[in-house]
């Protein structure tokens, strides 16, 4: 079986396509394979897997965390959802940008993005479930969201009614977080 990098965006972003094996009993595939994974330039060691349910309209994030650095290999099993990924390397000339595509459980395909963005999602479908594995184990203290709405980014959602959390209602903007000492370690 093989899984391949399907594209790459804002010079991190990968999209990692695994081969489908689908009859009429249903499918197999692997969705992670250390030695793939090293062959494609994609991290290998994922230190933490967690599991996300939510209804329509509901709009996780921008977050990130800046200690330990988090990377996300991001895909939806159950459902559809929009997932973005934000540079925030400081000296990056894509700092700021967005880049955002639809994941399903139909389509099968994975999201990697780095340390060094901020990850969001919506769900599009009644329910979808978000599965990620993450490079570094969660640290509330150094837990960041920036505000999914931040008119420096400008990120096109596809929904027009979002049911945020309180956490995100409190979000922080990109030049906030530009301004923190913190975001040095983001280069």
């Amino acid at each position: 079986m093989q899984i391949g990098k399907e594209s790459t965006h804002l010079g991190e972003i990968v999209i990692v396509a695994p081969e489908v094996f689908e009859d009429e009993r249903g499918f197999f595939m692997e969705t992670y394979r250390e030695d793939q994974f090293r062959e494609l330039g994609l991290p290998t060691n994922y230190v933490q897997d967690n599991h996300s349910r939510s209804r329509k309209n509901v709009l996780r994030g921008l977050h990130f965390q800046y200690q330990p650095p988090m990377g996300k290999l991001m895909r939806v099993t159950y459902g559809r959802a929009f997932l973005v990924a934000v540079d925030l390397r400081k000296g990056s000339p894509t700092l700021g940008k967005w880049w955002g595509t639809e994941l399903s459980a139909d389509n099968k395909k994975q999201m990697w993005a780095p340390a060094s963005f901020a990850r969001g999602f919506c769900v599009l479908s009644d329910w979808a479930e978000i599965l990620y594995k993450t490079t570094g184990l969660y640290n509330s203290s150094t837990d960041i969201a920036i505000r999914f709405d931040d008119p420096d980014i400008g990120v096109k959602w596809p929904i027009s009614d979002p049911q945020i959390s309180e956490r995100d209602r409190k979000a922080i903007s990109l030049a906030e977080w530009l301004k923190s000492p913190a975001s040095d370690n983001f280069r």
